[in-house]
């Protein structure tokens, strides 16, 4: 979702910055990209574990989604190409579903916001499962609600963590990264990689 549906991974970096420096943690954009793709506890311990600066990761969390969900709101907007690709996928008679490690919280608001919701089949929240990104658990999980053998799905992420995942699952991956990660060598697990949804096509990889 975040990175591929919506343009909201400089929304997400600007609410963490704002959140764990008011919380006591020196922190900037770069600290965020080493990150990108995980779940947000799993984010939060992961730098809590590193420097400790809260006794309560839960109300951290909730002061971060509840802050993006503010900037979401105010200034989301889709990434180029998306409602092409959504008529593209549709057209083929393809089934969309939606697999993220995002919470339901924001899964409402980001759909909400773009006015999507009714092209996906199945939403797939990472928020209560063992395992978030880039272990294949959401993957997997959603591929079994709509009943598709894992290696007859097509993947697209903007994130290493997801595409580690996705092909964990035995998936194949479209990589859509941020511009800045466009040429990084890590990214050439993905099967394709595309500089924009706008390039997107049914692709036989």
């Amino acid at each position: 979702m975040d990175g591929v549906l919506i343009d909201s991974e400089p929304l997400w970096r600007r609410s963490m910055v704002h959140v764990f420096t008011t919380n006591g943690l020196p922190f900037t954009e770069a600290d965020c990209r080493i990150t990108t793709g995980m779940r947000i506890d799993q984010v939060i311990s992961f730098w809590n574990n590193k420097t400790s600066f809260t006794a309560n990761e839960t109300l951290v969390k909730d002061a971060i989604e509840d802050y993006l969900c503010e900037l979401i709101t105010a200034e989301g907007k889709p990434m180029k190409g998306l409602q092409q690709a959504l008529d593209v996928i549709t057209k083929e008679n393809m089934v969309i579903a939606l697999a993220t490690s995002s919470s339901t919280k924001l899964i409402n608001c980001v759909l909400d916001v773009l006015e999507i919701e009714s092209y996906f089949a199945h939403i797939q929240s990472a928020e209560h499962l063992t395992h978030g990104k880039p272990h294949p658990e959401v993957f997997l999980k959603c591929a079994k609600a709509i009943d598709t053998n894992p290696t007859d799905c097509l993947v697209i992420e903007d994130s290493l963590n997801g595409i580690i995942a996705a092909k964990a699952a035995g998936m194949r991956v479209v990589a859509i990264p941020e511009e800045h990660n466009l040429n990084n060598p890590k990214f050439c697990i993905a099967d394709v990689t595309l500089p924009s949804l706008l390039e997107f096509m049914p692709l036989r990889v």
